[in-house]
């Protein structure tokens, strides 16, 4: 029987939504030569949010931690907070990680739906591959826009040369959170089924 319920559902989107945003205030980012945003665990924690969850739980955790950044609490990168960060470089990139949590999300749940979790190295390289064309679709290419729109004196090919110091770091993150993912999914395997049969006839 399945153990998914609206309430389960949201107490998992409050909590995922919180463990992003004391991983992004307690570990903290740094620079590297030639980069203009801070590298963080975002991405990972964010990834491991779509993995885990699923596209919409997963979707909305990160719109509502983006919500209480806005709204004033200092639980962005560095301690920012507000609608000013939407100035900043890193505007893209935050912009990007509710739909690379829907889509991550969507890619990983279709994989394991079909009961293929079983087999540990095929399930961890699907959910690596999710995590690779989230990066590649949504969050690379918004996060360069960013850069380019926000940052003065940055051309579009600067963008591009800059963000390509994220990469590599993005793959580590990315087959972390698929590790994670996957050990969470075994344990837990009815985090990705649908409503129950006894549910839906009680309903």
């Amino acid at each position: 029987m399945s153990r998914r319920s609206p309430a389960t559902d949201l107490a998992l989107i409050a909590v995922f939504a919180a463990l992003i945003a004391a991983v992004t205030v307690f570990v903290p980012g740094f620079n590297v030569a030639g980069s203009t945003v801070p590298i963080t665990l975002q991405t990972l924690v964010i990834g491991l949010t779509g993995l885990v969850l699923g596209p919409w739980r997963g979707f909305l955790a990160t719109l509502l931690y983006l919500v209480i950044g806005f709204a004033g609490l200092p639980v962005f990168a560095q301690g920012a907070a507000g609608l000013s960060v939407l100035r900043r470089g890193s505007a893209g990139y935050l912009l990007s990680f509710p739909i690379y949590a829907l889509v991550v999300g969507a890619l990983a749940y279709a994989y394991l739906r079909r009961g293929r979790a079983g087999n540990p190295v095929r399930a961890a390289i699907a959910l690596v591959l999710a995590g690779i064309i989230g990066s590649i679709l949504i969050v690379h290419p918004m996060g360069i826009v960013g850069m380019d729109m926000n940052i003065a004196n940055m051309s579009f090919g600067a963008a591009v040369k800059a963000d390509r110091l994220y990469w590599p770091g993005d793959l580590v993150k990315t087959v972390v959170a698929a590790l994670v993912a996957l050990a969470v999914h075994r344990a837990f395997p009815w985090l990705s089924l649908g409503r129950s049969s006894v549910s839906v006839t009680n309903r």
